[in-house]
């Protein structure tokens, strides 16, 4: 019998058994999560909402929609944790007046170069040290939680993962993801290589911000900066080609 057919997902034992087998997937998600998120959260908190999400995709998974559990898994894991994120606000209003900040001077200075600006012409934009605006950086990292879901506060969606169900078969889904795909592409080929390489690492490769810096052989804490500021320049490339009745 298919494990993972829907007899096999209301089965009791075969539930509980791919409720061990994805754990994993809860506590690496969870865990990529927590990183970019204040030390007063709690890792075990965020995996517990988890395992809410991993079990809710369980017991709605249908293997007719032609997706696969893990994937389908994810995207509940994610939800569920971000959901239970959303309702905080961590965040000062001088984090969020900074990443508004950095996303201006970027928007300008790309519209003013005809370029993507390097790191020493938007701290320069913005009046403020190299070294102060790295730590900038890393002040706001958390403000990014939600991907590229749009700022903190917006109702927005995760442009970085598309789930299919039956709306999203609708032709107009398909051409919008296709279009989407188009602009990312875009506007990740924009971007320094560095950054490029920490993003592509990071969403495609699923490694984690200490994986990817003894790739790139740099500190973790620079990683970090690196990320936040691509996560940066994608939402204002996005701003630009993506109609903001779409989410962004």
């Amino acid at each position: 019998m298919n494990p993972y057919s829907k007899a096999a997902v209301v089965c009791g034992e075969d539930r509980e058994q791919l409720i061990l087998e994805h754990l994993p997937q809860v506590r690496l998600i969870a865990r990529r999560i927590h990183e970019r998120l204040p030390e007063s959260v709690s890792l075990d908190d965020l995996i517990s909402t988890g395992i809410v999400g991993l079990i809710s995709a369980i017991d709605r998974f249908d293997p007719n929609q032609n997706v696969k559990l893990k994937t389908y898994a994810e995207y509940k894991i994610r939800g569920a944790i971000l959901d239970s994120l959303r309702g905080l606000d961590w965040a000062p209003r001088q984090q969020r007046r900074r990443s508004k900040q950095i996303e201006l001077a970027i928007a300008g200075l790309e519209q003013e170069l005809q370029r993507a600006p390097t790191e020493e012409e938007i701290a320069a934009a913005m009046g403020v040290e190299l070294e102060e605006y790295h730590e900038w950086l890393v002040e706001i990292r958390g403000l990014n939680i939600g991907s590229l879901e749009g700022s903190p506060g917006e109702e927005g969606r995760d442009l970085l993962r598309f789930v299919s169900d039956k709306e999203a078969d609708w032709p107009s889904r398909v051409l919008e993801r296709s279009e989407l795909r188009k602009i990312l592409s875009q506007a990740i080929s924009r971007m320094p290589y560095i950054e490029r390489t920490v993003i592509g690492l990071y969403y495609h490769e699923e490694l984690t911000l200490r994986e990817i810096s003894r790739v790139v052989n740099l500190h973790e804490s620079r990683v970090s900066q690196l990320k936040t500021q691509a996560i940066l320049r994608l939402r204002t490339f996005l701003r630009k080609k993506w109609p903001t009745e779409r989410g962004i």
